[in-house]
This record gives structure tokens, C-alpha cells and sequence, in this order.
């Protein structure tokens, strides 16, 4: 059975998430870590968890979502998966460091390009990738029907969507990802997004002032 664990971190309040499972095998998403006391507190609830980690997962490359993305493939000795499309979003993403303030940020190269589609594996657990475009050019959102889990980014939040204001956004994009990919999975899926509390496909169907089905 799927345990989803949610840290904020950074002054974006950033949801970065570490899913395990029986096996205490576990992978990270997101980390938005950017500070000794964050990284600390995300490295002391896996050493106290015993977990060990496989995989480090983006959902995509904006840069409240990767400021630990260095640090954990450091620590742990892991790959890092990002759609090939956000590539350009992760190469400007020290620009957007500095521009935040956000101070000795390390890049982080890509090692595995995902697609939609593949399968990411964890103990007895397997993501499903979705190719969600809209809110960055190669989002994804990772999701487990049999449990029904959706961690989706900054794609869609309770009652609302991702911002479609910044280089390479497209509100056209996101509004077809939503109605054709996420708005088709199960009403009772739960949503774990990139920001804020978590939310139901469902729930966002009938609600959503952006997106309605």
C-alpha cells in the first residue's frame, strides 16, 4: 500500500513528496529543499523511516520544484527523470535562482527522460507517467489507479489550475490536459499537488472555477 508524505518547503510553499511503500523502497518528487535545515529534515524522516530511495522524479522543472534536486542525487545516489520537453526549463533554472534569491543553487543534469506512458517502479509499486503540458512545455503527473493517486504538479490545484503567465506556458495546453488526460481518470482519484492541500478528481470536476468538465 502507497504511503504519500508531503513536505513544504521553500518561501513558494512547495509540496515536494516522498511515496513508499511495505518494502520501504521509496522515491522523491519534487524537491524543493533548498536550505541546510529543510535538507536536514527531509534526510532525518528518511534515516528515521529507514526508507531507501530509488528514483527522483520531477514533475517538471520550474525552480521551487527543483532546488534539492542536486543535494538528493548526491545523498542518496539517484537518477533524476524529467520529460525531455522541460529540459529547457531545468537549464534556466539557475537564471531563476538568481532571480529569486535563492543562493548557491546547483544545477542538476537530467538521466532519465521519461515519455508518457512509461512506468516507474518501487518495491511492489508502479506510477503510471501522464504528459500533462500546459503549466511548463513537458509536465508530467504520476499516478496509481489501483490506489488512486495523482501527484500533479502545478497542473491542477483545489479549486484551480497552474499559472500559464510564464515563458513556455500555454493556458490552451493546460486546459486540454486537464479535460483529456486528468479529467478522465477516476472521480475518487485523490490529487496530491504542487501547492496547497490535496483535492479529488471528482471534487475538481464539479468545482473548478477554471476548468469544469
Amino acid at each position: 500500500m502507497i504511503q504519500v508524505h508531503t513536505f513544504t518547503f521553500n518561501p513558494f510553499s512547495e509540496n515536494t513528496y516522498i511515496l513508499t511503500d511495505e518494502t520501504k523502497e521509496c522515491v522523491i518528487i519534487d524537491p524543493g529543499c533548498h536550505n541546510y535545515e529543510e535538507r536536514k529534515f527531509l534526510k532525518d524522516f528518511i534515516d528515521n523511516e529507514q526508507l531507501k530511495v530509488v528514483h527522483l522524479l520531477n514533475t517538471h522543472a520550474h525552480i521551487d520544484h527543483v532546488l534539492g534536486n542536486e543535494y538528493v542525487k548526491r545523498t542518496f545516489g539517484v537518477k533524476l527523470h524529467l520529460h525531455r520537453k522541460d529540459l529547457p526549463v531545468l537549464q534556466n533554472a539557475a537564471a531563476r535562482a538568481e532571480y529569486y534569491e535563492f543562493p548557491n543553487y546547483e544545477g542538476s543534469e537530467v538521466d532519465i527522460f521519461i515519455e508518457e506512458g512509461d512506468i516507474i517502479k518501487f518495491g511492489n509499486t508502479e506510477l503510471e507517467i501522464l504528459f500533462v503540458p500546459g503549466h511548463a512545455p513537458g509536465h508530467v503527473a504520476f499516478i496509481n489507479k489501483e490506489e488512486n493517486i495523482c501527484i500533479s504538479g502545478d497542473v491542477l490545484f483545489k479549486r484551480s489550475v497552474g499559472r500559464t503567465d510564464f515563458p513556455l506556458c500555454s493556458f490552451p495546453d493546460l486546459e486540454n490536459s486537464i479535460r483529456t488526460k486528468l479529467y478522465t481518470l477516476d472521480d475518487e482519484m485523490v490529487v496530491f499537488p504542487g501547492h496547497g492541500g490535496v483535492t479529488t478528481i471528482g471534487y475538481e470536476k464539479k468545482n473548478n472555477p477554471y476548468v469544469k468538465a
